[in-house]
């Protein structure tokens, strides 16, 4: 059997940054085919356009698909089932989907809605990916401009929650695997590592959380967590949803004066990628418990490479996403040295010297 296409789900509220992300990843795809479906709509539906006309060779015109008859957790049997089936029915099917939602979207629907017999067989969701938007959250509000994200909702006729900006805030955390800290260039040292740590608590165990700006993240990174998130929807509980007449965050008007329009490069500053070399591994399940704990103890982000074994031809392969470790025999060393080589990825700050340390001992 065919294994599945991997989709991704990003989230987060309008303004967070999320298509400054995706444009970002499809400029750095290294020749990944990558699909779009986007759901902005109204006079707000720009996002299609923007990205349609990147100009890069990974995003052709066939690649992006604007679902744009409103929010999609609302629409997804008359939209994006059928869209997920055109993608999937192709004769070049995509090698990843990756899914914007609206800002006013509630992730657990969609999410569950990979679970439909027609695509459940044919697609997994890699991961759910929230982006925050790190100066409005620290200054007590949801989103750079409230206002905006209220003209989204009354421009959509379809939108059948009306949940206040504070619980659809604390869904878009709860059914997260990655939650990214966007334009932690606009906050203190200090202030993006309270918020980074606030977030981890909030998020179920396991969650990862970055911090990036201009939403520069490491296609490695960001794509490739094969969390099948489909699967355990259980732990990503919703809050209850009530329908208000009000939102409940009105209390900040959004006006931040800064506008977040740098011309800076897209940079990998925050992020850093290592290489460490050992000999050859006496025991393989040993190593990769070793690995577990030293990722746990270090919150190393992604790890993968290969090892040696003593006695055994074939080259070991490791991939951990966090501390979830995956190991098989993939081909024999041949001629190659007998060596263990691993590329550490993490943000930066790491400590080179105590990581290599910790896989030597």
């Amino acid at each position: 059997m065919a294994a599945k296409i991997p989709a991704t789900v990003v989230t987060g509220f309008l303004g967070a940054g999320k298509t400054t992300l995706i444009r970002h990843m499809l400029e750095n795809a290294k020749g990944k085919r990558i699909a779009l479906i986007i759901n902005e709509f109204g006079d707000l539906g720009v996002d299609g356009d923007i990205l349609k006309g990147c100009g890069i060779e990974t995003c052709s015109e066939e690649d992006v698909v604007e679902l744009s008859n409103g929010c999609i957790c609302c629409t997804v049997a008359d939209d994006f089932i059928p869209t997920m089936e055109m993608l999937l029915g192709r004769d070049n099917p995509p090698d990843h989907i990756v899914i914007e939602t609206s800002g006013l979207a509630l992730p657990q629907p969609l999410v569950r809605a990979f679970n439909w017999p027609g695509i459940s067989t044919k697609v997994t969701v890699d991961g759910v990916v929230t982006v925050v938007d790190g100066k409005a959250v620290t200054a007590g509000q949801f989103a750079h401009n409230v206002a905006a994200v209220d003209a989204q909702r009354k421009l959509d006729e379809n939108l059948d929650h009306d949940t206040p900006l504070s619980e659809l805030f604390e869904d878009q955390i709860a059914c997260a695997d990655m939650i990214v800290v966007n334009k932690a260039d606009l906050l203190g040292e200090g202030e993006a590592e309270a918020l980074r740590a606030r977030l981890k608590s909030e998020a179920r165990t396991g969650v990862q959380v970055v911090t990036a700006t201009m939403g520069a993240l490491p296609v490695d990174v960001l794509l490739g967590q094969g969390i099948g998130a489909e699967g355990d929807l259980e732990a990503r509980h919703e809050v209850h949803h009530h329908h208000h007449d009000h939102d409940d965050n009105h209390d900040g008007h959004g006006n931040d004066d800064h506008h977040h329009d740098h011309e800076h490069a897209h940079g990998h500053d925050e992020f850093e990628s290592f290489i460490v070399e050992l000999s050859e591994i006496a025991d393989a399940a040993a190593f990769a418990e070793k690995v577990a704990d030293v990722i746990r103890a270090h919150d190393i982000l992604r790890l993968k490479g290969f090892a040696a074994i003593e006695g055994k031809p074939m080259r070991l392969t490791l991939q951990a996403v966090g501390p979830r470790v995956d190991t098989y025999f993939d081909r024999p060393f041949g001629t190659d040295p007998r060596i263990t080589r691993l590329v550490v990825i993490g943000q930066a700050g790491l400590n080179h010297g105590e990581i290599d340390a910790a896989l030597r001992a």
